[in-house]
């Protein structure tokens, strides 16, 4: 039975490339029919924080990665974590060191002047020196000193790191408590993690980890690390290169299928398929097929998808996803036309959730034209085309059919082209300049509101 595990740090938001993580842990266990894992690796209490895990959890749910088991805190199991390091200690394979923070500083010092790799000299590893008063040893890994650690990694391919190179680990600090490299082996060792899916930084760590399973003679998890996601620059994707919280695509008015449909294609390929559902991913994630190099954030690309995600989600659905920003943008949409027609008329023409509310404002409140627009399209030759307009708009039947005959007979009357009367008639009622077809938006806007706003500015003409 695949299990696996998606195991974050809480000391900010749920970020870009952990959702990544995430999303391929979830696909490979939905995959084989497996058993998905969250869980939160709080040790670091200096910056392990309760909105962070909370950031984490509502990313989680935001994106609909549901986990079959969790959230476990590492912070809950530190009973368990004490008991293992002292069967360490019991079996020979870890021992107290009392160097301290002055002497490993001065270690360091003269191993860079001699031009040596720095690294503990593993004094105390079998010293049998009577430990100096007053000091609270750590407890380190006895590492073994001869060999290699061979992994098969089902991303990177074969991975050989001599154990010469590796030092011997700190397991716990001197205040007893575990440190991360420890309580993640026994955490995948407790919670039988076959297959452990992360970021390729955490690659240094996996040679000092599969030691130590080792030495518990527990089964070692098969090994993926991938690639990390770069900035378009090529640098480590950071808050310059814009958002990357999870949370902040939500505010920003991004999908959270379109998020993921572009997580699952950033170092993950299927031929040339670009859009596809989670269902259509989980049936062709492999982890074979992740890339072996970095992966770029196109935030262009996010955009599009996002935009092709918008063109066919329900109107229903995007109805209530819009009410929060128009509602932070002073309007009340149960004072205007329906929402859901709105959003049919609106949504082919924009990108995001947030454009699309601003697109829908002039529905639910008047804008107020600029000056310059005005003198510009209100010229003294369409004020009195504007006006008979006006007077008969009171009559027709109102469905944009009707509306776009009134509107062209009038121009044809006048000699002039459609143009010259849809632009002024945007402006004095909507207060833009770019808007869908201008009779399918009075149409919505309604007889009574758009003759109102229209005598509102044509007052300043009399």
């Amino acid at each position: 039975m695949v299990r696996t595990r998606f195991a974050p740090s809480p000391t900010g938001y749920l970020h870009i490339g952990g959702a990544r993580t995430a999303l391929f842990s979830w696909a490979y266990a939905r995959k084989h029919k497996g058993t998905f894992i969250l869980r939160v690796e709080d040790t670091d209490l200096e910056r392990s924080t309760e909105e962070s895990v909370q950031a984490i959890l509502d990313g989680m749910n935001w994106l609909g990665l549901g986990y079959d088991e969790g959230p476990f805190y590492q912070m809950q199991r530190m009973e368990r974590y004490k008991v293992v390091l002292q069967q360490l200690l019991d079996e020979g394979k870890a021992y107290h060191c009392y160097a301290s923070r002055e002497e490993l500083d001065k270690l360091r010092e003269e191993q860079q002047a001699a031009g040596l790799k720095p690294r503990y000299d593993r004094r105390w590893r079998d010293s049998k020196a009577t430990p100096p008063a007053g000091v609270q040893p750590v407890i380190r890994f006895k590492n073994p000193l001869d060999g290699a650690v061979v992994i098969d990694d089902m991303v990177k391919g074969r991975v050989v790191v001599s154990n010469g190179e590796l030092d011997d680990l700190i397991i716990a600090r001197s205040d007893g408590t575990p440190t991360y490299n420890f309580c993640v082996v026994i955490d995948d060792w407790d919670m039988n993690i076959t297959h452990v899916i992360r970021g390729d930084d955490h690659l240094n760590n996996t040679p000092r980890q599969i030691n130590i399973l080792k030495a518990l003679n527990a089964p070692l998890p098969q090994y993926a690390h991938v690639p990390m996601i770069l900035g378009h620059d090529g640098e480590r994707l950071s808050k310059r290169h814009g958002a990357v919280s999870v949370m902040q695509y939500l505010e920003d008015g991004y999908l959270p299928e379109a998020l993921l449909n572009y997580l699952a294609r950033l170092g993950w390929a299927h031929g040339d398929e670009e859009v596809f559902d989670l269902d259509q991913f989980v049936e062709w994630f492999d982890l074979d097929s992740i890339s072996k190099s970095p992966a770029k954030f196109n935030p262009e690309k996010l955009l599009w998808l996002n935009q092709q995600y918008l063109k066919k989600t329900d109107s229903k659905r995007l109805s209530e996803l819009v009410v929060p920003f128009l509602e932070t943008d002073c309007c009340n949409p149960e004072t205007g036309p329906s929402m859901e027609a709105v959003i049919d008329l609106l949504k082919e023409r924009v990108n995001t959730v947030e454009e699309l509310a601003d697109a829908a404002v002039y529905f639910y409140r008047p804008l107020t034209p600029s000056p310059e627009l005005m003198a510009e399209h209100l010229t003294p030759e369409i004020i009195p085309v504007v006006r008979e307009f006006q007077e008969k708009l009171g009559q027709v039947e109102w469905n944009k059919q009707s509306i776009n005959g009134l509107m062209k007979s009038v121009v044809a009357e006048h000699g002039l082209k459609f143009p010259k009367l849809a632009m002024p008639l945007r402006l004095l009622v909507t207060g833009e300049t770019q808007t869908p077809s201008v009779d399918a938006v009075l149409e919505l806007i309604g007889r009574e509101e758009t003759l109102k706003r229209i005598s509102a500015h044509m007052k300043s003409f009399a």
